[in-house]
């Protein structure tokens, strides 16, 4: 039986415009990108190609290229953009509006 639980993990503040942080539970590191227009994502922070960390790639628009061999993911869906095949684990992302806190759902 899986459990769903929700995390307060940080505050939006604590991640640079277009940067990431990363957080783990039990075996899954997680990594949050926060985008230019302040939007928070939460993906596996493990490239479905060759486990490159996603967390160390550069973020442009709403995909992150891997640091190893470039592959394009989409922050929304998860899913490598094409020639590439794959994808990664997303997870919904609250924002508290008066705290700035975040909600991650695992």
């Amino acid at each position: 039986m899986m459990t769903i639980t929700k995390m307060l993990v940080g505050k939006v503040t604590d991640i640079d415009t277009r940067g990431s942080r990363t957080f783990r539970v039990n075996d899954m590191e997680i990594a949050l990108f926060r985008l230019s227009d302040g939007e928070v994502l939460a993906v596996e922070n493990k490239c479905p190609h060759k486990g490159g960390a996603l967390s160390e790639g550069m973020v442009c628009g709403t995909k992150v290229h891997c640091p190893l061999h470039d592959w394009k993911i989409d922050l929304h869906s998860g899913v490598a953009m094409e020639p590439d095949k794959g994808c990664v684990v997303t997870f919904d992302v609250e924002i508290d509006p008066n705290s700035g806190s975040i909600y991650v759902t695992i």
